[in-house]
């Protein structure tokens, strides 16, 4: 790396860098949310940000960089969402709070995300952060639905199975729509959250 590109890493540090990198994660986030993942380039985001890929370039460590950045802000709006759902409502026992967030699940981003993990079994060599860090973003949510009286461990364990169950559910959701199927899952995982919660 020369002193030219490592200087220009650290203004990108600076604070006002930081700003200028989240204005343009910000647009180019809004244009995957609308447009998917098909075909995305440094060129496509550029055009979406109001800029040049080679500032894109300069504020992100390539194409692959920028897509994980912009896919883990989709996340994060995702679950800003459906953590809001999940505690609207102080009364909602935990298999209520997990049902809560299913509309957020399928909601108008859905099928990006799903891209997303599909773009990771396709090519896992290149695209692995975006499945790995999909757990590492979900889990905390579903930990935070917990009763508060819970171990950690059991906590963990609940967390696991609830992110696991959404996680079919939603490939049931987009593979064959059998909405039945998946009201009849969820009932499932209902009556097993309920049993946990008399326990």
């Amino acid at each position: 790396m020369t002193d030219e590109r490592t200087g220009y890493r650290r203004s990108a540090k600076s604070a006002r860098g930081e700003a200028r990198r989240r204005e343009l994660l910000d647009k180019v986030t809004d244009e995957l949310g609308a447009n998917g993942l098909v075909d995305f380039s440094l060129r496509r985001a550029a055009r979406a940000a109001g800029t040049t890929h080679k500032v894109l370039l300069y504020h992100f460590d390539g194409p692959e960089d920028l897509l994980t950045q912009a896919v883990l802000q989709l996340r994060e709006r995702r679950i800003s969402r459906a953590l809001a759902a999940a505690t609207e409502r102080s009364d909602l026992s935990l298999a209520e709070r997990v049902r809560s967030v299913w509309p957020t699940l399928v909601g108008a981003e859905s099928w990006v995300l799903d891209q997303a993990i599909g773009l990771a079994m396709y090519d896992a060599a290149r695209y692995a952060d975006l499945a790995r860090s999909a757990s590492r973003q979900y889990l905390p949510t579903l930990l935070s639905l917990c009763p508060d009286d819970w171990t950690e461990q059991r906590k963990t364990e609940v967390a696991e199975l609830i992110l696991a169950s959404l996680r079919g559910f939603l490939i049931e959701w987009r593979t064959s729509g059998d909405a039945d199927g998946i009201e009849a899952g969820f009932a499932a995982l209902a009556r097993a959250l309920e049993r946990e919660e008399r326990a």
